[in-house]
């Protein structure tokens, strides 16, 4: 049996909590994700215009792969600012890779493009992301807002206002998989002329409107959903993710998950991974449950895919408007703006 977890987000995942923080006026916000206990990780990078940090620590190929935090963040380069607070509160607090008598966190961290949706940028030498991260990581419980919130607040998706997603599955043997998404995506989330997700199929209880696969005689647009133009501004997208689960995995079967985990992006957004996207997903690995052979781990990737195409679709389904972005509620029958 496959269902959401009781919260039907990824802190459904034990050992996983998460913190966000806003400011409305400058319309950008931060995410946290944080193991209570410093878990291994992985990364997954796979759009044109990424912008990250510490990535590639998480290599295989590295001594080590042990995390402390995640940060997600609106404002672009900015927003790794978000990152460098997090680590200075965990290494005020002796959390980290110990040498001698110092601790040093470990925080790697994504950030998307949301510096043109109508707040105020005009910061000057003091951008907002440092108090965003330390706000968002005083504030890591099980709960969190989806939709404009934390990463998500100035997100766009395609032609409609992007958000804060996030999902969980386990199932009767015990797995837990979480996954978080922040929508910023130059693709879109919903069938062109519908108001139906790419991610349908994937849908457990309704969770984003329940209207099911699209009306009969849809049939996709054999050219790109979304035309270049005005409708959109190239090289200002890209949708951040993070994937948990509680199995014991290595280095390179954590990175084969992040692999699998990626593939829900193109189960849930179309066009995906272009140019205009830093698209990149990340996955912690709790080690609360022993992998038990490859197979284990194949069966893992396909639902860390679908859940991550669920938290996608709930990013976009519980966002509201913001701006010149109407929100997906806010759409006719059509898919046309109202």
């Amino acid at each position: 049996m496959i269902r959401p977890g009781p919260r039907n987000l990824i802190t459904d995942v034990d050992g996983i909590l998460v913190g966000q923080a806003e400011d409305h006026g400058i319309r950008t916000g931060t995410t946290v994700i944080y193991p209570v206990e410093r878990c291994p990780a992985a990364a997954e990078i796979r759009g044109g215009a990424p912008g990250t940090l510490n990535i590639q620590s998480l290599d295989p190929a590295s001594i080590g792969n042990t995390v402390d935090a995640v940060t997600l963040s609106g404002g672009s380069m900015y927003g790794l600012d978000a990152a460098g607070a997090v680590v200075a509160t965990l290494g005020a607090r002796g959390r980290g890779a110990a040498f001698g008598g110092t601790t040093v966190p470990v925080v790697p961290g994504a950030i998307l493009f949301d510096l043109m949706n109508g707040g105020d940028k005009a910061w000057g030498e003091a951008p907002p992301y440092a108090t965003l991260g330390r706000t968002a990581l005083a504030a890591i419980g099980q709960d969190f807002a989806l939709g404009n919130a934390g990463a998500g607040l100035g997100a766009r998706s395609g032609r409609v206002k992007g958000g804060l997603g996030s999902a969980s599955t386990v199932t009767a043997d015990g797995v837990q998989i979480g996954a978080l998404a922040a929508v910023n995506s130059f693709g879109s989330a919903v069938m062109p002329g519908s108001r139906h997700f790419w991610a349908w199929p994937h849908e457990m209880d309704d969770e984003f409107g329940g209207l099911g696969p699209p009306p009969a005689g849809w049939r996709p647009e054999p050219e790109m959903p979304l035309p270049l133009g005005s409708a959109v501004n190239p090289m200002a997208n890209t949708t951040i993710a993070v994937v948990a689960v509680n199995a014991r995995l290595d280095k390179g079967d954590l990175q084969r998950l992040a692999i699998m985990a990626a593939d829900g992006l193109a189960q849930a957004i179309r066009p995906i991974h272009t140019p205009f996207d830093g698209d990149s997903v990340f996955v912690l690995a709790t080690g609360h449950l022993p992998l038990t052979g490859p197979g284990m781990l194949a069966r893992l990737g396909h639902l860390a895919a679908s859940t991550l195409a669920r938290a996608v679709a709930r990013g976009v389904f519980h966002a509201t408007a913001l701006g010149d972005r109407p929100a997906w509620r806010d759409l006719n029958a059509d898919g046309a703006p109202p």
